[in-house]
């Protein structure tokens, strides 16, 4: 990560932001580490959100040579996007106190 990205990055992250986090680094496919370093969770945080986006299915998990893969659902997918609309909706010039995602997360697929 950058020093632009470090400094977009809100200092505490919500729920609905790690969520987000997780839901763009697995649209591709991807293994459990490389979400828990790429959303800066620990490896209990990162049970707990896995748990808890694959029981709402917004994620799913799948065998691939043996390994564990996981990859964002269709229903993933609508969350980021409206996800994205609403911080869209909140940002604004003035408002410096919301928590607007790093950009690479507000980009359209």
């Amino acid at each position: 990560m950058n020093q632009r990205d470090q400094n977009l990055r809100p200092k505490r992250r919500d729920r609905l932001y790690i969520i987000a986090e997780i839901l763009e680094i697995a649209t591709e496919g991807t293994l459990k580490t490389q979400i828990m370093y790429g959303a800066n969770l620990s490896f209990t945080q990162l049970n707990d959100y896995l748990r808890f986006t694959l029981n709402i299915s917004l994620l799913k998990k799948t065998r691939r040579n043996g390994r564990d893969v996981y990859k964002t659902t269709e229903k993933g997918m609508a969350f980021l996007e409206r996800y994205r609309e609403i911080t869209q909706l909140l940002k604004t010039e003035s408002s410096n106190n919301i928590k607007i995602p790093p950009p690479h997360l507000l980009k359209r697929n």
